[in-house]
């Protein structure tokens, strides 16, 4: 009989449009502040998941700027290698060692006629990305295996061959044709090697050889050039962030500019998860003021009847016990709507990136979860200190 009277008391003053108004704003801000927080997981799983690393874009080829200041000095020293291998958004950094000798290239058939001074350049093999049995060379072996950039093929089929009437050539059979690499001592000697190409490359835009021919070669073939190197190759988890583009750009240092445009989108990106943060945070903070003021005015409405329900004999634990499954329930049941609409929002998104070759999870992240999770907590905390303060204040 007291829960049936309690119950009329407290419907008759809480006021349907007050409490419609309370949960709506409690829904809106809890769907923005658990949105906000599946959208930063989102980001997390865009950068640095295993399924969306890119093993070309990750990998960047780094230079000096050439301009009158550094012209002929475009040499890295070991202060700034030592800087760059000790930045925390660089994970290695490879040294592109060149060749300081003269070397050229020609076919064995005249049905490929073909002749070029070539410069050769080596790195060390874990930024390779060519994956050869072929990719190894020893000492007094006269076969020299390279591994040359994509866009050489390219540049012959599409612009060589056609304007010399030359036949298009595809890369299996490119990499079954030998070469005749010569190499001239600094007196003017040649001696002749037979090189073949095992692999093409999209990470390095040069003619690679195995480091060991390199170095071998260096000594018994270049000049006295300095061996310090003028590019380096870094591998990173994010080659579009700010951070490393700033670098880049404050100490003189330039790179391939497509894989690292997408900088300033990360900015605005950045900007805009920010705000959604803040957003969702002001307008939760907005929602428990809202349904705190909500239950503060419904007990106020109907003080005198606490009151006389107190005198009556009601224990303030049992009003206090009522007024919580009263309101309570109706927070439980706003963020687990709350969890479904972002699941579905979720489930949608994926299908949607999937398409793209962009992979995201199917379902809300744990962070996601968790937050929920502690809001609710928040929630029930709220309740029961708002309804014992003012239970005790009646």
């Amino acid at each position: 009989m007291l829960n049936i009277l309690l119950k009329k008391l407290i419907k008759t003053a809480s006021g349907r449009t007050r409490f419609v108004m309370a949960v709506i704003g409690l829904s809106v801000a809890l769907l923005l502040i658990l949105s906000a927080v599946q959208i930063q997981a989102n980001y997390n799983e865009l950068l640095n998941g295993k399924t969306n690393q890119d093993s070309t874009a990750n990998f960047l080829v780094v230079n000096k700027e050439v301009n009158n200041a550094t012209i002929n000095a475009t040499t890295l020293s070991d202060d700034e290698l030592k800087r760059l291998s000790q930045l925390p958004f660089i994970d290695a950094v490879g040294n592109i060692s060149p060749g300081r000798f003269k070397a050229s290239a020609e076919s064995y058939t005249k049905t490929f006629p073909f002749y070029t001074d070539i410069a050769f350049e080596s790195v060390p093999d874990e930024f390779i990305d060519i994956n050869s049995k072929d990719w190894k060379w020893q000492q007094g072996s006269d076969f020299i295996p390279m591994i040359i950039p994509n866009m050489f093929l390219d540049i012959y089929n599409f612009q060589f061959a056609v304007s010399q009437g030359y036949p298009q050539i595809t890369p299996d059979l490119l990499k079954a044709m030998s070469f005749k690499i010569n190499m001239y001592n600094p007196n003017g000697t040649v001696q002749y090697y037979t090189g073949r190409i095992v692999g093409f490359s999209d990470r390095i835009s040069s003619v690679l050889v195995p480091q060991n021919f390199m170095d071998w070669a260096n000594k018994n073939y270049g000049s006295n050039a300095s061996g310090k190197p003028s590019r380096v190759v870094i591998r990173t988890k994010d080659p579009g962030n700010p951070a490393l583009v700033g670098y880049l750009k404050q100490n003189g240092l330039t790179t391939d500019a497509d894989k690292t445009r997408f900088s300033k989108y990360r900015q605005i990106v950045n900007a805009v998860v920010n705000v959604s943060w803040v957003t969702g945070a002001v307008m939760l903070l907005f929602a428990l003021l809202i349904f705190t003021l909500f239950i503060q005015l419904t007990i106020a409405s109907c003080k005198e009847e606490i009151q006389l329900l107190i005198t009556l004999g009601a224990a303030p634990k049992q009003l206090q016990g009522f007024l919580m499954k009263r309101f309570f329930p109706s927070n439980i049941v706003i963020t687990v709507l709350s969890l479904v609409v972002i699941t579905v929002l979720q489930y949608i998104l994926h299908g949607i990136l999937q398409k793209q070759h962009i992979f995201v999870s199917a379902y809300p992240s744990y962070y996601t979860l968790g937050v929920a999770v502690i809001i609710l907590l928040s929630l029930w905390l709220l309740n029961y200190t708002t309804i014992k303060k003012y239970i005790k204040n009646s």
